[in-house]
């Protein structure tokens, strides 16, 4: 293996762990590096087309993995603010007629 599939493998490997975690500013710092080592794999002169190919299909797994991860919890977020806002506003009323 060379070092572009194990750098594509490693990356891959600590997004999938930051994402388990829910570590959003990992998941960030590793988005920006998985993007550089890509590139780099690319654009390496001697490389294994076939074995890029599947960790970049892994990685692209992987991301829509993340993907919904994060619809899920936006959804759960929106839930919450809006239960927020209504408790809030049921507080207000209460205020007023209390």
């Amino acid at each position: 293996m060379n070092a572009s599939v194990q750098q594509l493998v490693e990356t891959g490997s600590a997004l999938r762990d930051a994402l388990q975690r829910e570590d959003w500013s990992a998941i960030g710092e590793l988005d920006l590096r998985c993007r550089q080592v890509v590139e780099q794999a690319l654009h390496e002169a001697e490389r294994d087309e076939s074995q890029i190919r599947a960790r970049l299909e892994d990685l692209l797994d992987l991301y829509g993995e993340l993907v919904a991860h994060c619809q899920a919890a936006q959804k759960r977020l929106a839930n919450e603010l809006i239960q927020l806002n209504q408790s809030r506003q049921g507080a207000q009323v209460y205020r007023l007629f209390g």
